[in-house]
Order: structure tokens, then sequence, then C-alpha cells
């Protein structure tokens, strides 16, 4: 993961059900997933805006992942200058923004105007989109990961106590406890992998992904000595569901190895 500047200051597989068989009917055997090999997926380089201005897209180098060779060929890895990047569809578009609370990387399959990203009335994404955050509890960045830590992050509740002892925000705004309807997956304390239902509120849509009709799925993570999250979130075609673990797996990897340094 790269520094930020200093001038500068969110796993879940879908699996499908298929209806009981008739009493008699034999059962097909399960399909056997396509064996992973290290593969190659392309970098992109994705302009970004904030704090100390606009960045240029930067250049970098195939990534090697341990995924199937067909899915590698649906998958791009998109990066802005400053954060993490992400595993995403290859082929769609990408913008990030970032500041003195960290950043965050969008990338879309529709072209991403950084004028109305940078608009304080954005609303967010409306349909498919994957984005990749990186919130510093160093900085400001602290009451969005005190408010990620109150719902799924029972190990790390002092930190949010902290933060809502400063009394900067209202308590009210650090519910505790998980969203209801959130299907969550924990892989340890600071890992947790999660699926937002389609047309509810969760951690899927606390990012810049509204609810709609689909469900948003990705996985937060406490990483760093200055208990950062790392928050990726993904909704894409049906058809490209299966790229989630995938894309889940990359964030937790590098957050391992920010983590380790």
């Amino acid at each position: 993961m790269k520094a930020r500047p200093v001038l500068v200051a969110s796993l879940a597989l879908f699996v499908a059900s298929a209806g009981g068989p008739a009493v008699f009917a034999q059962s097909a055997p399960a399909a056997k997933p396509a064996p992973s090999v290290v593969v190659t997926v392309p970098f992109v380089g994705c302009a970004s805006d904030g704090q100390a201005g606009p960045q240029a897209a930067p250049t970098g180098q195939s990534l090697a992942v341990a995924i199937p060779a067909a899915m590698a060929r649906r998958l791009a890895y998109y990066q802005s200058e400053y954060g993490p990047g992400a595993l995403a569809p290859r082929g769609w578009h990408c913008f990030a923004v970032y500041g003195s609370n960290g950043s965050s990387l969008f990338v879309s399959p529709d072209a991403i105007d950084s004028t109305t990203v940078m608009s304080m009335d954005w609303k967010g994404f409306a349909g498919n989109a994957v984005q990749i955050s990186d919130m510093s509890g160093g900085t400001s960045g602290r009451f969005e990961v005190a408010k990620v830590i109150a719902r799924v992050f029972p190990a790390y509740k002092t930190f949010a106590q902290n933060v809502i002892a400063e009394g900067i925000e209202p308590a009210s705004d650090f519910p505790f406890g998980p969203y209801p309807s959130d299907k969550l997956t924990y892989r340890g304390k600071n890992i947790v992998e999660f699926v937002t239902p389609a047309n509810t509120q969760g951690l899927g849509t606390d990012s810049r992904l509204q609810a709609n009709a689909s469900p948003i799925s990705g996985v937060a993570i406490i990483a760093g000595t200055d208990t950062d999250l790392v928050q990726l979130s993904a909704r894409v075609p049906a058809n490209d569901s299966d790229l989630i673990p995938a894309m889940v797996g990359q964030a937790e990897k590098e957050a391992a190895v920010d983590t380790a340094q």
C-alpha cells in the first residue's frame, strides 16, 4: 500500500441453493471448482484528486494472483497514486479521492465524472461499482473507523469508546451491534466478510454504493499500527458474482502485508 502524502490528510461468496430433487430422483454430482494457478492480471492506473490537488494515473506492473485462469481474464487490478488497489471487472473505469482522513478508490462500468464525485451533492453509485477505502485511525478518519468498529469489531471496542468520549460527534452516531440484515463471516478478530442484502442498509451501504435491488458484498479489515480501516464494497453484475471471492481475497492479502510492516 502506498504511503499517504505528507500534505494530505469499506468475502461473501454467493451460494445459490437449488431446489430439492424429487424423492426418488438422483442428485447430480457437484461440479468441481476450477483449479487455481498463479496468473497475472493487467494493472490499470487511476487518476485521483484530493487535498493536494489532482494526481495523474500511475503506471504499474501486472499483478500475480492465484486464481483460475479463466477468472483472471475477466479481472484487472486498479490503483491510484495513494491508497490500496483493488481487483475489479476488467474494462471498467476508475477514479480516486484522498485527504487527511484516508482515500477511496471507485471502479465502475460507467465513466466516472471527477467533478461529480468531488461535489458535496454527489449521492454515490446507484448501479454496479467497486469501492475500496483506507480510513486512517490516527487522523480525522478515526470517526469512520470507530463507526465500523462499533458495528462489527468488538475486540476494538475501546477505540470506538475513546473516539465517542472526545465528544466531537454525538454518541448516537456510533451504534453498537451489527446491522440486522447483514450476513457476516469472521476470518479473525480484525477481518469480517459481509453481504448486505438488496434494498437494505448495512456495511455495504456504509460506502458510496446506494442500496438497490442487488446485494453488496465485501470485507472490512482493521489493520496498521494506527487502527486503520480497509473496506472493500462491491456490487457487480450477477454473471460476475463468482469474481467476488478473488476480489475480497486480494484485499485481505494486501491488508495482511500492510499490518506486518
